[in-house]
């Protein structure tokens, strides 16, 4: 009882902590993101609006006038309009005035190499520098709750020496000596937030947390790019014959924005990693889901896979397969229990992820229409007709299969009844035939009898014989 009674008082402690973290959402609490026109941040900043949260985003440079519009065409409808600020991971005090008056901030900036550079400690030296100047604003501006990191499951299961066969979790460090220039960036400049914090004197403590995205996919939203969108840019546009053999361990960007607001807030993800992943899916069944959906809108998506021979010698030309050979083959596989047992997230269904992504590409014109392309709300509006008419289809047999079940049931009924009949007029007939027997019978006795009495008669003497 008392251990009940222990747990009750920590369920009711988490949800007053909730609760009431979530009424200071709705007083206006000021969240900063970083990075704010990249892919993730997009969707962080517009959930962060629909919530009630205000939202201040950093941009390299604010002269930048079609990102400025893309952002604040976000959330239109939002309570607080959307603050933009210049700062850079390359400038460390363009970081105090970023974070002036902030309750949150959200780290999601990073430099994303599209090739491997030529001096890979740029982008290392870039996100190490530029994460630990961040933390250091923060400190200094003594009003930060909480600071949410966004790093990668590159930090956790891959490189050298790690077991193929292994599940990664969230305790697992990735060695980055084989990493290309990204993996190390995001490793290195993780391990740099945990020291940092950990380093830091009590009195000046600053709460972390770390979200670690898998391979991350989903709707892009007012036509942001993303490193994902390639993969079904080319598999839609079939720019490329075969598929490669590599997979992906894949989250729902969607999920992932929500994940850095629940980190943001819940007491329990403090001082954790939080590994994010759906499911793992081969780039051969990414392309059959969306072909399924988009070869009768006129895309031939490509389903074969390539055989390697063909993907080095496509790499001689082609610098973004030249990346990825590498990882042919392998698959890394991770815990997500942490993501749904302590953020409450139960990931979205993949293939809603890549229909969406696909979709949402082919409306911004980063994938060119066909001259059969339907639009997402056409083809749903099919589907659900289609899924109606099955539905329909489906209830048509089953009547037809009952109303036969019903037939073949009333036979066997009619079948049992004269079988019964058929019974009652035997014994009935044997009744009878035993009754006529039985008086057959009596009959016989009496007739015997008459004859013996007359028999009797004469043989007596008369007197007079006498």
């Amino acid at each position: 009882n008392s251990f009940t009674s222990w747990r009750l008082l920590l369920f009711i402690q988490f949800w007053i902590a909730l609760m009431t973290r979530m009424a200071e959402a709705t007083e206006g609490q000021l969240v900063l993101v970083t990075g704010a026109s990249g892919y993730i941040a997009n969707h962080i900043i517009k959930q962060l609006q629909e919530e009630g949260y205000r939202v201040r985003g950093t941009l390299r440079s604010l002269q930048d006038e079609d990102k400025v519009k893309r952002l604040n065409e976000l959330c239109p409808d939002a309570a607080h309009k959307l603050e933009l600020i210049e700062a850079d991971l390359t400038k460390p005090d363009s970081w105090e005035p970023a974070v002036k008056d902030v309750d949150y901030v959200i780290h999601v900036a990073s430099p994303f190499p599209h090739q491997q550079p030529k001096d890979e400690n740029e982008p290392i030296k870039t996100a190490v520098d530029g994460t630990q100047a961040i933390l250091k604003a923060c400190m200094a501006a003594k009003s930060i709750k909480r600071v949410v990191m966004t790093s990668s499951s590159v930090a956790v299961g891959y490189g050298a020496g790690h077991d193929p066969n292994k599940v990664f979790n969230e305790e697992d460090w990735t060695d980055p000596e084989k990493l290309d220039a990204y993996g190390k960036s995001k490793t290195m400049a993780e391990k740099a937030a945990w020291d940092y914090v950990k380093e830091l004197p009590d009195e000046d403590k600053i709460e972390l947390a770390v979200i670690n995205p898998g391979y991350v996919m989903g709707p892009a939203v007012n036509g942001t790019q993303c490193s994902s969108m390639e993969v079904i840019k080319r598999l839609m546009e079939r720019s490329m014959p075969f598929v490669p053999k590599l997979n992906f361990a894949i989250v729902d960007v969607r999920d992932v924005a929500t994940a850095h607001i629940k980190a943001m807030t819940l007491p329990e993800a403090s001082g954790k990693r939080h590994l994010l992943v759906n499911t793992n899916m081969w780039m051969r069944d990414i392309a059959q889901t969306l072909a399924k959906v988009f070869k009768q809108q006129g895309y031939n998506v490509p389903t074969t896979n390539c055989p390697n021979p063909m993907l080095y010698i496509a790499g001689l030309f082609d610098k973004g397969v030249k990346m990825i050979i590498p990882q042919c083959g392998k698959i890394h596989k991770f815990d997500n229990s942490r993501m749904k047992n302590v953020l409450g997230i139960e990931p979205r269904d993949a293939k809603d992820t890549l229909i969406d992504m696909a979709y949402s590409l082919i409306e911004a014109g980063y994938i060119k229409k066909s001259k059969k392309y339907k639009g997402p709300h056409a083809a749903a509006e099919e589907a659900q007709e289609e899924k109606k008419e099955a539905g329909k289809k489906e209830g048509e047999e089953s009547e037809e299969k009952a109303k036969e079940n019903g037939d073949v049931k009333e036979e066997e009924e009619d079948d049992l009844k004269k079988e019964k009949d058929g019974e009652t007029d035997d014994k009935a007939e044997i009744k009878k035939e035993e009754e006529e027997k039985k008086s057959e019978e009596k009959n016989e006795e009496k007739s015997d009898d008459k004859s013996e009495d007359k028999n009797d008669e004469k043989t007596e003497e008369t007197p007079a014989e006498k």
